[in-house]
């Protein structure tokens, strides 16, 4: 009996999209165009930590350029590698697509357990890292716009946006370099929580569809229903929260 390997990440975005694409009438080689990423940057440096030199490994892949500025957070993990970068860019050019939202699609992440680091240490790695993206263009205004990700956040930002501030002094927009800054620091109410918002609002909608229900072999509403949540992150924290208190549903568990 031959076992399945499950597919990576990377080949089930491809998997999701060649499913999406085989249902449209795309002319000869813009498929290839749509699916494969415009460019990625790896970037390795090196800062000076308790009394030695430590490298780190990051990355910001550049999706599509359709639209400008292109759009996608950067996560800090030690899983981070080039082609999970790769499927997050894709996927982020997919749905502003999908919601016409007028941002092509990017991600970032940095090879780093930012446990294993204090807060000043992590300030000066973030702002390096800042720095070398930056000085390429691949954190700018118009052109690319980070945003917090897994095991970053507003802090993250504040720091980024100042790095880039400080690089480009004449720059009127600099601020805008990044989205998920902290309020007293341009940032925007609501930011905090609002993919897990996202999360129970895509729920609502679902369960106002009763084809969608019947498909799914559910019924009923939203109220009630037993829900598992992956991961207890900013995400899941916020997703878990507005579902109960709002919704009616039971967090039966967090995986």
């Amino acid at each position: 009996m031959s076992i399945q390997k499950e597919p990576s990440f990377r080949e089930s975005v491809d998997l999701m999209f060649n499913r999406a694409v085989a249902k449209m009438d795309l002319p000869p080689g813009l498929e290839q165009k749509i699916r494969v990423c415009n460019a990625t940057y790896t970037v390795r440096f090196g800062v000076r930590l308790r009394g030695e030199i430590q490298t780190f490994t990051g990355y910001r892949s550049v999706h599509s350029e359709h639209k400008e500025p292109v759009k996608g957070g950067i996560r800090f993990a030690v899983g981070v590698n080039q082609d999970e970068v790769e499927a997050l860019a894709a996927l982020m050019t997919y749905k502003c697509a999908l919601v016409e939202a007028p941002f092509g699609g990017s991600k970032g992440g940095l090879r780093i357990d930012p446990k294993q680091y204090d807060e000043h240490e992590l300030e000066r790695i973030t702002r390096r890292f800042a720095y070398e993206l930056a000085k390429r263009d691949l954190i700018h205004p118009s052109q690319n716009v980070p945003a917090p990700d897994m095991g970053t956040g507003e802090r993250e930002m504040a720091w980024i946006a100042d790095q880039y501030a400080r690089m480009n002094t004449t720059d009127i927009n600099a601020i805008a370099c990044v989205t998920g800054k902290p309020l007293n620091a341009g940032g925007i109410s609501g930011r905090v929580e609002a993919t897990g918002r996202g999360v129970q609002y895509a729920l609502r909608e679902f369960f106002r569809d009763v084809r969608d229900v019947e498909k799914t072999g559910l019924s009923g509403t939203l109220d009630g229903k037993r829900v598992i949540v992956q991961g207890l992150g900013n995400v899941g924290y916020h997703a878990a929260k507005f579902l109960s208190e709002e919704d009616g549903a039971i967090i039966t568990g967090i995986i």
